[in-house]
């Protein structure tokens, strides 16, 4: 036992004990093979991230097209418009791209429209003089100001209310602009760059968002695939995001099993990246030791919905062990955890049904 513990103090993956069985070997190379491979991918992408500068994490086509995207665009001076859905990184390729700018060392200002009142939203953005309006007792600058000669990165613009969208495209079009209660023009020299996971058409036909911002913002557009499109970038995601968690929890970082990394990989993914870094922090806090199992990940049973009428996409396939698994759970929730009566209705034995939950 002592020489378990001091093999694994000096960073054994797992051991064996003798005399052991040949398939026991075979399955332990296995798995440290994967690790081993796994350390050899993020070395590499931290090497390649080191020599090149800031870019996504990932190793998929999507992701790799992204990043030719933000080195192509980002030293123009254009208008960029982000899309995609909650949670896939838009915030993150906004900075890339300011980063790999001629503009990077100046400021990079970014708020989020949704949830703001038009008052509120035309002064963040475009500052007011004192006495502008009650409560107004000082001058204040806008972050148009904040930004001169860098940045400004609107998250939510669909939800900008329709009066300000005016102010904001006058703004871009004449370089120039006056705080609220202001006389006097104010020169704006900033780029633009703008979010949304709405569709802009769709708020155009419906009244919501000017089509002549739109076409203004619309210079440049860059979609974001959301991660169950790209899950060949889970693998090194989670090892990425589990050593940005255990610095920030001051702890060691973790090894994450077969097991899980499998579970994490045939996952969909509904709330994107986003979703896959607050189920590791969980795994983190409830995991016992230094390793993320499978039974540490609560990933939601809630799928996206498809219609039954068109095609299967690619993302909804699920490993048929998986799915069976979760049928036979369902299966016996539905009678009242009578496992008898459940193999009954699944025309299985009992004891194929204690197999299936045990591996649950």
């Amino acid at each position: 036992f002592e020489t378990v513990v001091e093999s694994i103090k000096r960073g054994a993956e797992t051991y064996l004990t003798k005399p052991f069985e040949y398939e026991a070997l075979k399955v332990t190379l296995e798995q440290a093979s994967r690790m081993a491979a796994r350390e050899k991918e993020l070395a590499a992408f931290r090497r390649s991230t080191e020599k090149d500068g800031a870019r996504l994490s990932g190793v998929s086509e999507a992701t790799r097209h992204l990043n030719e995207l933000i080195e192509q665009v980002a030293p123009a001076p254009s208008p960029v418009l982000l899309e995609g859905e909650s949670g896939t990184g838009k915030g993150l390729v906004a900075r890339l791209i300011h980063n790999r700018s001629n503009r990077s060392k100046a400021p990079f200002v970014d708020l989020n429209c949704a949830g703001l009142s038009k008052e509120l939203l035309e002064s963040e953005l475009f500052g007011h003089e004192r006495g502008a309006f009650t409560g107004a007792t000082a001058t204040k600058p806008g972050l148009f100001e904040v930004a001169a000669n860098g940045t400004v990165f609107l998250d939510e613009i669909g939800e900008m209310e329709f009066s300000i969208q005016a102010r904001l495209l006058k703004a871009l079009e004449d370089k120039k602009f006056r705080r609220v209660g202001g006389v006097r023009d104010l020169h704006a020299d900033f780029r633009l760059i703008a979010a949304t996971n709405r569709n802009l058409q769709n708020e155009i036909r419906e009244g919501r968002f000017r089509s002549d911002l739109y076409y203004r913002l619309n210079v440049v557009r860059i979609s974001i695939p959301p991660l169950r499109q790209r899950l060949d970038d889970v693998v090194l995601l989670a090892q990425l995001l589990s050593e940005q968690l255990a610095k920030e929890l001051g702890k060691r970082p973790p090894k994450i099993s077969d097991r899980a990394m499998e579970k994490l990989t045939s996952y969909p993914w509904p709330g994107n990246v986003r979703e896959l870094r607050n189920t590791l922090e969980r795994a983190m806090l409830v995991a016992k030791g230094d390793e993320i199992r499978s039974e540490d990940l609560l990933l939601s049973e809630v799928r996206m919905k498809r219609d039954a009428d068109r095609p299967m996409e690619e993302w909804e396939i699920q490993p048929l062990d998986k799915m069976t698994e979760g049928y036979v759970k369902s299966a016996v929730a539905a009678v009242g955890g009578n496992i008898r009566k459940a193999a009954r209705l699944l025309e299985v034995s009992p004891s194929t049904i204690y197999a299936r939950l045990k591996e649950e």
